[in-house]
């Protein structure tokens, strides 16, 4: 029976290994330790700019909408079918002048609306979805206009002419003991017949843009 051949433990320094440039008493040779480091402050500083980006993409798909969100605006009275009335919410409690928004709201008409929301109101934003400013509302015309680039919205805010990439933003809309009530804002395409999360100005939501242009952070 033949005996089987001795094994021999390895040595711990790199000069005994064979590595070239190794110096006597060293584990790990200079250069070796150089790419380490370069390893190491190198992931870091990937994860420094990709954890943030990848927490902004899928953040919001954690986020639940809240009947805190829903702010009180008016009685029903207030409200008719052929005409807007503006109306400033507060987002955030406490947050100054900064949290507030203006919001264009009046009755859902059976005979004139088209889209599938079911809300009892039409709540549309007053921010033009070019660059995001602050569009207004021509009763003469019917029309939302944008002073900046000349962006113009129908009656149901869909873009008619100018740079707009899709219709203006809604919000969620509901009556509570004959009060109206105005909850979180959401973006819309020309068909009307889905609640996407928000998005961006300038951000289109058709085809394969809703999947590049993610959701924005909630406040």
């Amino acid at each position: 029976m033949a005996a089987k051949p001795k094994q021999t433990k390895k040595s711990p320094y790199a000069a005994d290994r064979g590595i070239p440039a190794a110096h006597e008493g060293e584990t790990v040779t200079r250069r070796r330790f150089m790419e380490l480091n370069a390893l190491t402050v190198g992931g870091i500083a990937s994860a420094a700019f990709g954890l943030p980006a990848l927490g902004f993409a899928v953040g919001p798909m954690f986020s639940d909408t809240t009947e805190d969100e829903f702010k009180r605006v008016g009685l029903e009275a207030d409200f008719t079918l052929e005409e807007y009335v503006p109306t400033v919410i507060t987002i955030v409690d406490d947050a100054s002048t900064a949290s507030k928004t203006t919001v264009y709201l009046r009755r859902f008409n059976p005979q004139i609306d088209t889209d599938k929301f079911r809300q009892p109101y039409v709540a549309i934003s007053n921010r033009c979805m070019h660059v995001g400013c602050p569009i207004r509302y021509v009763q003469a015309s019917q029309r939302f206009i944008c002073p900046c680039h000349g962006g113009i919205y129908d009656f149901q805010g869909l873009v008619i002419g100018g740079p707009p990439v899709r219709p203006l933003d809604r919000f969620r809309t509901r009556v509570q003991d004959g009060l109206v009530e105005v909850g979180p804002r959401f973006s819309v395409t020309d068909a009307l017949d889905e609640m996407y999360r928000p998005r961006d100005p300038s951000n289109d939501l058709d085809g394969l843009w809703k999947y590049l242009y993610p959701p924005r952070p909630t406040t």
